[in-house]
């Protein structure tokens, strides 16, 4: 049984794809690029795959993984691009790896959004930003299947800060772009949830809706604020493998790996 772990995106309008509908496309993908999947038992077989703390719907994202299991070994790269062939343009699959260590989904400790507000000047989105930051709880609501739920979206932020401002629309009117680093806690913090907050704590309103898109997420360096790159751990892994083979047969043949043939350093 082989693992492989893939990171893809939900770009331009594949963004309002929601979680179901990726499902039922990359299942689609699977079967036109013919990987050999491992199914489930039971009545209804479903390919073994398994989905990691995907987007909100609506939201972009360059930074989504998942992990499949297949029953005949394939090189990560062939089953990546036989994938990408497979899947609408929007759905890429940008990496591969083989599985050699577990957790990914432990790993996957925070994420790195942008988030563009268009019409919000960079002095109404910094003030607005160092009240937030400054709040040591900021109470939001939002709907849930069981009902309206209240809680803390100031907690879950690790970095908040105005990282640049665009000036390319037609109209040229202001355009903030936040950096927003998030833990990942239960209950969840959204981005949205985060603009409530925004609202709540500064009465910033952006007059046309935001545009998301999660930049990566993975393991968060808390000093820093860097989110690292989850499937780094297996690509360090596989490298580590042909060298503790080439050593273990070098003992087993009693030669030293650090002499020669003829015995010499």
């Amino acid at each position: 049984m082989q693992r492989i772990r893939l990171r893809y995106t939900k770009r331009g309008r594949l963004r309002f794809t929601s979680h179901r509908d990726f499902q039922r496309a990359f299942e689609r993908a699977l079967r036109r690029a013919e990987v050999p999947m491992a199914y489930s038992a039971g009545f209804t077989p479903h390919p073994k795959v398994s989905y990691a703390n995907a987007a909100p719907t609506g939201t972009g994202s360059e930074a989504e993984y998942l992990e499949i299991q297949l029953t005949a070994h394939r090189d990560p790269e062939t089953v990546r691009t036989l994938l990408d062939a497979s899947l609408p343009d929007g759905l890429d699959v940008t990496d591969a790896v083989e599985a050699h260590t577990s957790g990914l989904a432990d790993r996957l400790q925070a994420s790195v959004w942008e988030i563009r507000l268009d019409g919000v000047a960079a002095e109404e989105a910094g003030s607005a930003v160092a009240t937030f930051l400054a709040a040591e709880e900021v109470l939001v609501e939002r709907r849930t299947k069981n009902g309206m739920r209240s809680f803390d979206a100031r907690g879950a932020v690790a970095q908040l800060d105005v990282t640049s401002i665009h000036s390319d629309r037609p109209d040229s009117k202001a355009c903030a772009i936040l950096r927003l680093v998030v833990r990942h806690l239960t209950p969840a913090v959204r981005p949205d949830d985060v603009l409530s907050g925004l609202r709540v704590t500064a009465d910033l309103a952006p007059p046309v809706p935001a545009a998301v898109t999660r930049l990566a997420q993975g393991l968060l360096d808390e000093e820093t604020g860097t989110v690292t790159d989850p499937l780094a751990p297996d690509r360090d892994a596989a490298t580590a493998v042909p060298t503790t083979a080439a050593s273990t047969a070098t003992v087993q043949s009693g030669a030293s790996p650090a002499t020669s043939g003829d015995g010499t350093a």
